[in-house]
């Protein structure tokens, strides 16, 4: 009865899912998102001003490197350590607990010239992974390092290591306490009623992704990805963030994403990749990509998220199927976009 019950409800969840999708804002040089967010109904006037100051740090710190000739992959990573640095966001300091009550953080950076890409997984000691997945990129042979040898090469390489308590904040401690709880008195209430334990539902609150997109003067395009990763989920546990054409993807030929969400299903479908492909191969706007991947092929397969996109002549866009993602963009010329829900 009890697995009748819970089958139902994630059939309810997964056909429930809102989707969306905004408007293309042209002459864009750099975008972010800052994860899908808490529901509306949980949406505080502070956590929103937060939220959306923290934006507008992201896209200014990254306009910055681009008006000062950097490239897009200096605007990506400066946009993100602003996001990673900030507590209203998963990634960096603020970043969710694991199942183990540690904090493990993933991030991932690539260039769409000639798709060199890094990424670390597990971290526990650098303070900007994000850095951390470009030293990667530019200093070893290497894609993906993971874990203490991921830590101890950004301490190689002369990145700010801390503490792991710098990570935990009271509200993500909260948060993991929480759930520590409801999982104590589910696995009670079944063992008394002599059923299997089975996983609560998630809130949408407990994960969450910061990223970000960029095309410079000289036509190159990058994106990058830096997350904590889901509450609870099991220590060792990575996501789509630092795998490299699923929560992200940047192809000069087409277009550079950063994605956010329930990452398993990003990777199974490859999603980055996937809607870099149907640009290149079908022919289609950055934006119809988008859509399909986020509004038909996840949506369908019952997987949550969303994903921002910059295609090679400017235009950005975002897909999601959940009722809001943190994003924003900035134009050439300076004029700053940001949107919370649907606006």
């Amino acid at each position: 009865m009890s697995r009748i019950l819970f089958s139902g409800m994630v059939l309810f969840t997964m056909a429930n899912l809102s989707q969306a999708a905004d408007p293309v804002v042209n002459d864009v040089v750099l975008g972010i998102h800052g994860g899908i967010g808490v529901d509306k109904k949980d949406m505080t006037p502070e956590l929103e001003k937060d939220v959306r100051a923290g934006l507008r740090s992201a896209l200014e710190a990254g306009h910055a490197k681009l008006k000062n000739g950097g490239t897009s992959l200096d605007a990506v990573e400066a946009a993100i350590r602003v996001m990673e640095d900030l507590p209203v966001f998963n990634a960096g300091k603020g970043a969710v607990f694991t199942n183990a009550g540690t904090n493990e953080l993933d991030a991932s950076i690539m260039e769409g010239k000639t798709k060199k890409a890094g990424a670390m997984a597990g971290v526990m000691t650098v303070k900007n992974p994000i850095s951390g997945a470009r030293a990667v990129m530019e200093k070893s042979k290497h894609v993906l390092l993971i874990g203490p040898g991921a830590d101890a090469f950004a301490k190689q390489q002369g990145l700010e290591i801390v503490p792991p308590s710098y990570f935990s904040t009271e509200h993500r401690r909260k948060a993991i306490e929480e759930i520590w709880k409801r999982e104590e008195e589910a696995k009670k209430r079944r063992s008394d009623a002599g059923e299997i334990p089975l996983e609560l539902p998630r809130k949408k609150s407990e994960y969450g992704t910061v990223g970000a997109v960029s095309l410079d003067s000289a036509g190159n395009l990058a994106a990058g990805t830096s997350t904590g990763g889901m509450t609870n989920k099991m220590a060792g546990r990575v996501g789509d963030s630092p795998i490299i054409g699923a929560g992200t993807y940047a192809d000069n030929e087409a277009a550079a994403i950063s994605c956010t969400g329930h990452g398993e299903f990003f990777i199974r479908y490859s999603v980055s990749h996937e809607i870099v492909a149907q640009i290149k191969y079908r022919a289609v706007t950055a934006a119809a990509a988008a859509e399909d991947v986020i509004n038909r092929q996840l949506k369908d397969a019952g997987g949550e998220g969303a994903a921002i996109v910059l295609d090679r002549s400017g235009k950005f866009t975002s897909a999601y199927n959940s009722e809001g993602l943190y994003r924003g963009c900035i134009t050439r010329d300076g004029k700053i976009h940001v949107r919370v829900y649907e606006e």
